[in-house]
């Protein structure tokens, strides 16, 4: 379901963030006074970020500096691989299988965190990292025929689920 409102986050059990220009999702997440609902839903429930969703994941941004939810322990570069030109489709590996990996004005993580998990890299930078309850990748796994990287955020939702059951 499209989540709009403080009452769509509380009737979910796991969101994604997609892709597209964090610096506009964090205004109109001020502007709707939803930016400390999410935090918050994040601090129970699982979220995957996506490319910009990445970027409001990590606790640190770079290039420029920005707030963001600070749920995963990364530094995030925005646009780190250039511009919309520089903006590729590639192969990478996931658990050992390859996948195909498309990357728009995708940022780069500088950094990982202890307590985070890096699953994948491409050109020896980390491009799908988990950290508890979270996943974030910096490239596009929707716009691929690929569904297992979705499959494995359903999973952990799932997981979270029956943890919370206990």
């Amino acid at each position: 379901m499209e989540v709009r409102t403080s009452a769509d986050l509380a009737a979910i059990d796991g969101l994604v963030i997609p892709g597209g220009e964090s610096t506009t999702m964090l205004k109109l997440l001020e502007l709707e006074n939803l930016f400390g609902d999410l935090e918050s839903f994040g601090n129970s429930k699982p979220i995957f970020g996506t490319c910009a969703g990445a970027i409001l994941l990590a606790s640190e941004v770079e290039s420029p500096a920005q707030a963001s939810l600070g749920l995963m322990d990364l530094t995030v570069q925005r646009n780190g691989y250039g511009r919309q030109i520089d903006s590729r489709i590639s192969q990478i590996e996931v658990g050992g299988k390859k996948i195909e990996a498309v990357f728009i004005r995708a940022p780069i993580i500088r950094r990982v965190g202890p307590a985070a998990h890096v699953l994948s890299s491409y050109d020896g930078t980390a491009v799908l990292v988990e950290q508890g309850r979270h996943l974030v990748a910096t490239f596009h796994p929707e716009l691929t025929r690929d569904s297992s990287i979705h499959r494995y955020f359903v999973d952990k939702v799932a997981h979270e689920l029956s943890r919370q059951a206990y």
